[in-house]
């Protein structure tokens, strides 16, 4: 057969691995006498393999997640053995088929935003789809989208990502406009999609969030409904790295 013919028909087939590697692993199948049916597996298999990775980069480039708050990274004696337990369960991936919502509290440094991020990483390696973002900032497009009349556009966009983790929830106090358009999206998403979220704030103060007392409790309910909640009652990693760096300084 023409060589030439040959690549042609695997371009237009839109195979790259097929088209690097055929004569390689046909050299190889001559040498270990594959049959044809382990010749074809092997060359599909490594397309299969390779459009699996180029798939997982453009997951991660979507999700917006910092690089560097992965599971690997993430410092686990820290924790104790149930949450470690929970973050095992949680990277597996099985609460967004019931489309469950993830929801971790603890004080300021005390892994947070690592560990809801170190869970995304997981999932997007499972080929899910993920966004990260910063609450203020999700707010902010929120508000313009509401104001150029797009937001039911944005709320379509954000319902086909299967994970949205929304960091720092009442880090920043929010005025009720910027804060009914968060329960908006909240309600948007609500047994549809899963959400996860980090807050400084309990339940019991969430009041300073949402402003008013019955969108604060359907708020709550909306999220509780379906959900895991992980409590990092730590201190903070942030200041127990600056007592050791005066210690040895």
């Amino acid at each position: 057969m023409d060589h030439t013919e040959l690549g042609i028909c695997v371009k237009a087939l839109k195979m790259p691995s097929v088209l690097a590697y055929y004569a390689d692993y046909a050299e190889k199948a001559g040498k270990e006498q594959w049959s044809f049916e382990r010749y074809l597996y092997e060359l599909l298999n490594i397309e299969r393999e390779h459009r699996r990775e180029r798939r997982i980069q453009k997951l991660l480039r979507e999700s917006k997640l910092p690089l560097s708050k992965t599971l690997d990274s993430l410092e686990k004696t820290r924790f104790p053995r149930l949450i470690n337990q929970q973050m095992t369960t949680l990277a597996e991936g099985s609460f967004l088929d019931r489309c469950e919502n993830i929801l971790v509290f603890g004080n300021p440094g005390s892994g947070k935003s690592h560990t809801i991020c170190a869970i995304g990483h997981a999932l997007v390696l499972r080929g899910h789809r993920v966004l990260f973002k910063n609450c203020e900032i999700l707010v902010q497009e929120l508000l313009i989208a509401k104001r150029d009349f797009m937001l039911p556009a944005l709320l379509r966009k954000l319902a086909k990502y299967e994970a949205l983790i929304i960091d720092d929830i009442g880090y920043v106090q929010q005025n009720r406009e910027e804060m009914e358009v968060l329960f908006t999206l909240l309600a948007d998403r609500y047994e549809r999609a899963s959400t996860m979220i980090t807050s400084n704030l309990l339940f019991s103060e969430w009041e300073k969030i949402f402003k008013d007392p019955m969108t604060t409790a359907a708020a709550i309910d909306r999220l509780v409904h379906h959900s895991m909640i992980l409590e990092l009652n730590l201190p903070s990693y942030r200041l127990e790295q600056a007592k050791k760096e005066r210690t040895h300084g």
